[in-house]
């Protein structure tokens, strides 16, 4: 059973107290908000606070940590193992050496979400994060220019394939992935338990893990292993239904694909709540209409996720016939009944694709933006840069 707050003994808050204290420590911290100690105590026992104070951050033996814990490894290593479990601790292993260490806040965050699971346990955190996401966890994120997810473009809806490299392309990024896995979508798993928020309408299965991060998900029963046809049928249901596939924020062996929706998703939740000027990291491609061809039908308006794209008055577009190729491949005529042209707010378009990938007459589709960014090279790299504009702003 978790700890209530307001019924918790003196020793129990003071245990709470000093692991969020060493919660801080991390490279991401614990940003503040009044629902950080429900939280904290929600997610943690007090026996497990009490143990994780002063965890390392840091790959650590077993044995080490059974000698820092003064206890045996044959007695400790079941309780890590079960915190592990919970998406609390990593657990690496290089032969028959097993190393443990402790997760940041951010990471906490994601791994309650992947199982989806909707115990008792689960309705009373995810609430409490989901309240956490909306008035603290995101926070940091205002001055950093390297979000943690970046725009992955639907590749089919690129105008000149010329030019694109390997970060920008899915199939290349997938030809690096040896194990594919899926789990739920923890933005959209704790908006969904939350009895305060509407259900999102689109599915929670479809955060996609690679490699590494892959094996542990589906090694601690939180997402399930799938062959990598599979993750393309994800990706193209995903495109379908208007999400924003948003990758790892890094170039080099990326382990994740998100399929955000504007709905819930953090890097959303960051502008709309925290007033931030950015969601995910945009891609190097951006909407370019073919107003001779647009046939008005707002579809594109619609879809997309960043409200870029409305439409305006073009009287001399009213009654235009554009040719299209049907699915028979015979071509069928579409004809321009409104009288108005999509029209780009360029400074909002995030290259996602969405609204091209969906566009009936073909007169959306992405263009290379002028002013090209490349993404930090590793992991490390990406982590290096969060902490530098973060901490000089």
């Amino acid at each position: 059973m978790t700890a209530d707050p307001k019924t918790m003994s003196e020793g129990d808050r003071s245990t709470y107290i000093h692991f969020i204290d060493w919660l801080k420590q991390s490279w991401y911290g614990v940003p503040d908000a009044d629902v950080v100690f429900p939280y904290i105590a929600a997610r943690y026992t007090p026996e497990e606070a009490l143990l994780l104070t002063g965890f390392p951050y840091a790959p650590t033996a077993l044995a080490d940590l059974a000698a820092l814990k003064k206890m045996s490894s044959d007695a400790l290593r079941p309780i890590l193992d079960s915190l592990t479990a919970k998406g609390l601790l990593n657990k690496q292993r290089k032969g028959d050496v097993f190393r443990y260490n402790l997760h940041d806040i951010f990471t906490i965050y994601r791994g309650f979400g992947w199982p989806g699971k909707t115990d008792d346990y689960s309705k009373t955190v995810g609430p409490l994060q989901h309240r956490y996401i909306m008035e603290g966890l995101m926070s940091p994120w205002r001055n950093a220019k390297e979000k943690g997810l970046r725009v992955l473009p639907i590749g089919v809806t690129i105008q000149d394939q010329r030019g694109v490299v390997p970060y920008e392309e899915v199939g290349r990024i997938l030809d690096q992935v040896e194990y594919f896995t899926v789990s739920h979508c923890p933005c959209r798993h704790a908006n969904n338990l939350n009895p305060d928020a509407p259900d999102s309408p689109f599915p929670t299965d479809v955060c996609l893990h690679f490699d590494k991060l892959g094996h542990y998900i589906v090694e601690n029963g939180m997402g399930r292993e799938i062959t990598r046809q599979e993750t393309e049928a994800i990706l193209k249901q995903c495109a379908d239904l208007g999400l924003i596939h948003g990758i790892s924020n890094y170039q080099e062996k990326p382990d994740t694909i998100c399929n955000c929706s504007s709905d819930c998703c953090i890097w959303f939740m960051a502008m709309k709540k925290y007033g931030h000027d950015g969601t995910l990291t945009p891609s190097n491609f951006r909407v370019s209409v073919n107003r001779s061809a647009c046939t008005g039908c707002g579809l594109c308006v619609k879809r997309c996720p960043m409200e870029a794209l409305h439409l305006e008055e073009d009287l001399a577009a009213k009654g235009r016939e554009t040719l299209v190729p049907g699915k028979d491949g015979k071509q069928r005529t579409l004809i321009n009944q409104t009288g108005k042209i999509s029209q780009l707010a360029p400074e909002r378009c995030i290259g996602c694709g969405v609204c091209a990938y969906k566009c009936p007459s073909g007169a959306i589709t992405l263009e290379r933006n002028p002013v090209e960014h490349a993404p930090p090279q590793t992991g490390r790299d990406w982590i290096m840069q969060f902490l530098t504009d973060t901490r000089t702003a």
